[in-house]
C-alpha cells in the first residue's frame, strides 16, 4: 500500500501557517530567526516570506540587523491584517475593544446605559461603541466575542428573561447587531462563563479542567467547567443559581436570591444585591447567614459537578472574612473542596472574552491569509 504524498499547495500552506504563527508570537523576526523558531529550512522560509509579503499579509519593517555577518531584514504582520472585536454588555454600560493578533487593545469605546435599560437603548449603545472602534482600526474585524450580564440562549445567542435577574434588559440579539460587521465567527455568552474562562487561562484555576466559578456580586451566577469546557446546558442556562434552594437566615429552606431580601441587602425596587450595604454588614450574624447560604449552594455543586476547586469571584465574593467563613463551612460538609479567591479581578468577563477572541483571530489569520 502506497501513502499519498502531500501536495505542494498543502506544504506551502503549512509553512505559511507556521511563519504567521511565529510572527504573532514574536512580533518581528528575520528570515533566519523564522527558520530557527519554526524549524523550517531557510530557503523554504524565505519563499514563504516572499509569498506572504507580496500578498500584503507581511511587511518589511525597515529595520535591519546589526553587527557582523549578513544584514537581515525584520518582518512583521501588516498593520491592516485584521482585528478581533470584544464587547461587554453590563449594568454600568457597553464597552467595545479592537484587539490585534498580539493581544494588544488598539481601540476602545464605552457608552453608559440607564437602569433599568431597555433593549433599544442597549442596541443603540452597542452599535455606537462598535462603530467607534471600527473607525479607529487600520484593518477589518475578523472575529468577535460578546459578554453579557444576562443569561444567553445557547441556540440563538439572544439574551434571556429570567425572574429576579438584576440586569434584565429584555430580548436582545447582540449577533444581529454586530454580526454583519464581522467576517468570521462571533461568540455570545454570559459574563460569569467568560470570567471562569479567564480564571482558567491565567487565574486561580489556571490549567484546571474541572472547577466551579461562583460569582457573588450585584447578581448571582455560577460557571461549571468540566473536562476543560464551560458547560452551558441544553439552552445555555446552566449555572443560573439564583433560585437554587439553600439555607435561609431563619433556618428555613429558601431560594438563594431570597436570602438577600430577608437580610435587607437588596437595592430598593430591585432584585440586585446592594454590594456596599452587604460589605458594611458582613461582620457578625450577616456573615454567618451568608456563609451558611453559600455553603448550601456549594454542597449542591459538589454533589452534581464534583469540581476539583471552587473559585469565588464578583464584587464581594473575594472578601477575606467571607472567604474564611465559607472555608470553615465547607470543612463541615460531607464532601470537601478547596475554595480560592478569584485572581482576575480587572474586568474578568472582558478578559475571558478577549482571550477567546485572540485565539480565534490567530487561527483565522494563520489559516486564511495564505496564498
Amino acid at each position: 500500500m502506497t501513502t499519498a504524498k502531500p501536495s505542494l499547495e498543502l506544504l506551502r500552506s503549512l509553512t505559511d501557517e507556521h511563519v504567521l504563527r511565529a510572527l504573532m508570537e514574536h512580533r518581528r523576526l528575520t528570515r533566519a530567526e523564522l527558520a530557527k523558531v519554526t524549524g523550517i529550512s531557510k530557503p523554504t522560509v524565505s519563499e514563504s516570506v516572499r509569498r506572504l509579503a507580496e500578498s500584503g499579509v507581511l511587511r518589511d519593517t525597515g529595520e535591519r540587523t546589526s553587527g557582523r555577518g549578513r544584514v537581515g531584514s525584520y518582518y512583521a504582520l501588516a498593520d491592516d491584517v485584521g482585528a478581533a472585536l470584544v464587547v461587554g454588555i453590563a449594568p454600568e454600560g457597553v464597552v467595545a475593544e479592537g484587539v490585534d493578533c498580539h493581544g494588544e487593545v488598539l481601540a476602545r469605546a464605552r457608552h453608559a446605559v440607564s437602569r433599568p435599560a431597555t433593549p433599544r437603548q442597549v442596541a443603540v449603545a452597542l452599535r455606537r461603541v462598535v462603530n467607534r472602534v471600527r473607525a479607529d482600526l487600520p484593518g477589518p474585524l475578523l472575529v468577535g466575542a460578546v459578554s453579557a450580564a444576562d443569561p444567553v440562549d445557547r441556540r440563538t445567542g439572544r439574551l434571556v428573561h429570567l425572574p429576579d435577574a438584576p440586569f434584565l434588559i429584555g430580548e436582545l440579539s447582540p449577533a444581529e447587531q454586530v454580526g454583519p460587521l464581522i467576517a468570521g465567527s462571533l461568540r455570545v455568552d454570559n459574563d460569569v462563563n467568560w470570567a471562569a474562562r479567564a480564571e482558567r487561562a491565567s487565574g486561580a484555576a489556571q490549567g484546571l479542567d474541572d472547577f466551579a466559578y461562583l460569582h457573588l456580586g450585584a447578581g448571582l451566577g455560577c460557571a461549571v467547567v468540566s473536562d476543560g469546557e464551560v458547560r452551558r446546558g441544553a439552552s445555555g442556562l446552566a449555572g443560573e443559581i439564583a433560585h437554587l434552594v439553600t439555607h435561609g437566615p431563619d433556618g428555613r429552606a429558601v431560594a438563594f436570591t431570597e436570602v438577600f431580601r430577608v437580610l435587607g441587602l437588596r437595592r430598593p425596587g430591585s432584585a440586585a444585591i446592594d454590594v456596599e450595604a452587604l460589605s458594611r454588614a458582613l461582620p457578625g450574624e450577616t456573615l454567618d447567614a451568608l456563609a451558611a447560604a453559600i455553603g448550601g449552594v456549594l454542597s449542591a455543586l459538589l454533589a452534581v459537578c464534583d469540581p476539583e476547586v471552587v473559585v469565588l469571584g464578583g464584587e464581594w465574593g473575594t472578601e477575606p472574612a467571607l472567604l474564611g467563613a465559607i472555608e470553615e463551612r465547607v470543612r463541615s460538609l460531607p464532601r470537601r473542596v478547596p475554595v480560592r479567591a478569584a485572581e482576575v479581578v480587572a474586568e474578568p468577563a472582558l478578559a475571558g472574552a478577549r482571550s477567546h477572541a485572540l485565539g480565534e483571530l490567530r487561527s483565522w489569520i494563520a489559516t486564511r491569509s495564505q496564498f
